[in-house]
């Protein structure tokens, strides 16, 4: 399965500012609202502000702007919708308090192609597959 080109720039970018814990859901046949969750974590508040920030710059480059974007003034919990897509960035604190990953436990996993081994193997559960591929 391939995945939409604007996904992996989002996921890539995320990555480039050191975002923790990358994870893609597929909610596909289980939401009306959209198809992907992109749900990662920053150190702090700044950090998570400054995802949100390249998530948002290398998606412009792709003639790609959210539909909406929330929680920017806190940086606790920013969600960006793209419609298709929609990134959650957490500080680790609300990451473990909402538990997006345990509210849509039926989604399954997907990988992200082309991402840095030793970033993903600090606590995420995706693997390097260039064929972006299901676990």
């Amino acid at each position: 399965m391939k995945l939409e080109p604007e996904l992996l720039v989002a996921a890539r970018a995320a990555l480039d500012k050191k975002a923790e814990g990358l994870s893609l859901l597929d909610l596909r046949g289980l939401s009306d609202v959209t198809d992907y969750f992109l749900i990662c974590h920053g150190r702090s508040g700044r950090q998570v502000q400054t995802i949100s920030d390249t998530i948002e710059h290398a998606l412009r480059l792709e003639r790609r702007r959210p539909g909406h974007v929330e929680g920017y003034a806190r940086g606790e919990w920013i969600m960006m919708d793209y419609f298709a897509f929609v990134v959650h960035i957490f500080t680790m604190e609300r990451r473990s308090f909402y538990a997006l990953e345990r509210l849509w436990a039926d989604a399954p996993r997907l990988k992200v192609p082309g991402t840095d081994r030793a970033v993903v193997r600090r606590g995420s559960r995706l693997r390097r597959d260039d064929a972006g591929e299901e676990e």
